[in-house]
């Protein structure tokens, strides 16, 4: 009865090896097909394609930064002095050398003109004085007391003309003016302040880079500025003062950019981005983004050749940028690389090339 039972169980085990052996050499047979074993083909893919472009490429290091008026002071009065008068309009532009303040100079004008008597007194005394010796009539300690004198009345003037002079309080350079401190009639100490005086044409741009930034930074360096107030506009500068003492807390050293601001639009005390050029490669080689992908830790491109087959290129990368990535080794301006579409493929594999911008397909 086990015998019989068995028998069936045999042959059909049988049956079953032979089918698999059948199914074994089918497959054996479709793996060998292809190009070669005259099998089937994958018919080509579409692609889009990029060419390798060479150009400039420059790192950048980002921060932000508060704006400061490239020239900036207080005015203050030298002298004691009755407030005549302020021409000036508070928030206006006004040139170098305008009027902002004249104080009452009626006394100092009449200090002047006794000054200028004396010295004309003095004058005539030693010119009296040098006749009179150069005839032999007279000592040459006189001359020299007469000399000392006429020295004194002219120094004497001159200081009475300073002081005339700073009753007119000028701009020491272009600017706009801040509010008024003082009117018209006030009496002013020296040093008191008047109002504030700014340069904005031309502004300075204070910012921190940290410290393993610094050997790559320079003097004269390009750097691109951006404020949130005013979205697309940007300004470009160059740093003009890197700080040779490094703040201990941070380990970051102060930069100060000189930047020319026409119509004024950055005023002191806004904030800034700040984009600072570390360095430039003007014969760089650079791909899309999209066009990389990493297998193992390695970067690869398909790399599009002329009978639009595709190799699989190993990378080397640099700098990356926004839309495009650099590559250091691996790849050669006038390429083509696939850009989308490279998920699917596989070395050797046909492709139809789709070009979205204008330059030529490779042929």
């Amino acid at each position: 009865m086990t015998a019989r039972a068995t028998l069936p169980t045999a042959a059909a085990a049988r049956r079953a090896l032979a089918a698999a052996a059948a199914l074994l050499a089918l497959a054996a047979t479709g793996c060998q097909s292809g190009p070669k074993a005259g099998g089937f083909k994958p018919p080509p893919m579409p692609v889009e394609i990029a060419p390798v472009v060479q150009g400039t490429v420059a790192d950048r290091f980002e921060s932000v930064g508060s704006v400061e008026a490239g020239e900036a002071i207080q005015v203050v009065s030298e002298i004691d002095g009755v407030v005549k008068s302020m021409p000036f309009q508070e928030g206006q532009p006004v040139g170098a050398g305008a009027l902002l303040v004249q104080l009452d100079d009626a006394q100092l004008k009449a200090e002047v003109e006794r000054s200028e008597a004396q010295r004309d007194q003095a004058r005539s005394s030693h010119d009296r004085v040098q006749a009179v010796v150069s005839q032999g009539a007279g000592a040459p300690q006189d001359l020299d007391d007469a000399a000392a004198a006429l020295k004194v009345a002219e120094a004497n003037l001159s200081l009475a003309d300073t002081r005339l002079r700073k009753t007119r309080i000028t701009a020491p350079f272009a600017g706009v003016t801040g509010a008024k401190s003082v009117s018209p009639g006030a009496y002013l100490r020296a040093g008191t302040p008047i109002t504030d005086l700014a340069s904005i044409g031309e502004i300075k741009v204070t910012f921190s880079v940290p410290e393993r930034y610094l050997g790559r930074l320079r003097r004269g360096a390009a750097v691109n500025l951006a404020a949130p107030a005013f979205p697309g506009y940007t300004l470009v500068g160059a740093i003009d003062v890197l700080d040779p003492v490094l703040d201990p807390q941070t380990r970051s050293s102060k930069v100060i950019a000189r930047v020319r601001n026409p119509g004024g639009r950055f005023r002191p005390g806004m904030s800034v981005d700040v984009t600072a050029v570390l360095s430039q490669r003007p014969e760089a080689v650079t791909v899309p983004n999209e066009a990389v992908f990493s297998e193992g830790g390695q970067n690869f491109v398909y790399v599009v050749k002329q009978d639009s087959t595709v190799t699989r290129s190993a990378l080397t990368l640099g700098t990356r940028l926004a839309d495009v990535v650099e590559v250091v080794k691996g790849l050669s301006p006038g390429q083509f690389v696939v850009r989308a579409g490279h998920q699917k493929l596989f070395e050797g594999a046909k492709v139809i090339p789709i070009q979205s911008g204008a330059k030529k397909e490779p042929s």
